[in-house]
């Protein structure tokens, strides 16, 4: 039988493959969303083809992070969450709005697609393109490190430009508390805004203080988003001991070395 030898290059393309197959085996093909291409057509792909893992470190009660920064994305069937930058091409249609890159963060961010939903006039469908249970439809995750656990206020920094883009959910570790739920933006159309605020029975556009996360031990943690309405627009977020509006852009980003 002859020998087959491999170079440095074929042997790492072998393990690759082994443990893409080894990882799809047990956690099914969902768990590769970020880094399959996307079925819609006109789709940027380039940051979830390679997507650096970066852990955002908690300091002094602060902690920041660029939307685009994620580290896995998943439930993408419906809607997906697309990169927005000065290299974008084109987007899963329908997307009636132009790209907003003025005064985003890090001059890229994300943007909740397609985008059939933008008014009261438009068919409200669930499950498609609104979601008010968290966790079901385009999920964001993000990799961070809580050095002094307690309760943290989540800000975030959008742009909505009709009635019905302006919803997202948060959650901690795989679990989608209530305090996470519902968060609504009624002011600061078609500009980027900060906000925290809960949509609630008796206050549709969000009661202040009751977006939080309650973080109970220091270490490792998983903070992920999730869509309640497509079409919403993604620049940064904010944990906050404090319950206090960032200004401008926001902090910066600390990553854990």
């Amino acid at each position: 039988m002859e020998t087959i030898k491999l170079s440095g290059i074929g042997v790492v393309v072998l393990l690759i493959i082994a443990i893409n197959w080894r990882a799809g085996d047990q956690f099914g093909d969902e768990h590769f969303d970020t880094f399959s291409l996307s079925s819609q057509p006109n789709c940027q792909t380039s940051s979830e083809l390679i997507q650096e893992v970066r852990v955002f470190e908690e300091q002094n009660g602060m902690l920041a992070v660029e939307a685009e920064h994620f580290s896995s994305q998943q439930q993408t069937t419906i809607r997906k969450w697309a990169l927005v930058n000065r290299d974008t091409k084109a987007l899963p249609t329908p997307d009636p709005d132009p790209a907003h890159l003025e005064d985003a963060s890090g001059d890229a961010y994300l943007e909740i697609l397609p985008d059939s939903r933008v008014t009261h006039d438009d068919p409200l469908i669930p499950g498609t393109n609104f979601s008010n249970e968290p966790g079901k439809i385009g999920i964001l995750n993000y990799k961070v490190y809580i050095n002094q656990p307690g309760k943290y206020f989540v800000w975030v920094r959008g742009f909505s430009t009709g009635t019905e883009d302006n919803g997202l959910h948060v959650g901690l570790d795989g679990v989608w508390v209530e305090s996470g739920q519902r968060m609504q933006w009624c002011e600061g159309k078609n500009e980027w805004t900060w906000e925290s605020k809960q949509r609630t029975q008796e206050n549709h556009c969000g009661e202040a203080r009751k977006i939080f996360l309650d973080i109970k031990k220091p270490g490792h943690h998983t903070i992920s988003f999730s869509m309640r309405e497509d079409g919403f627009e993604f620049d940064k977020w904010v944990l906050s001991s404090n319950y206090q509006k960032p200004s401008g852009q926001g902090p910066q980003e600390k990553v854990m070395k």
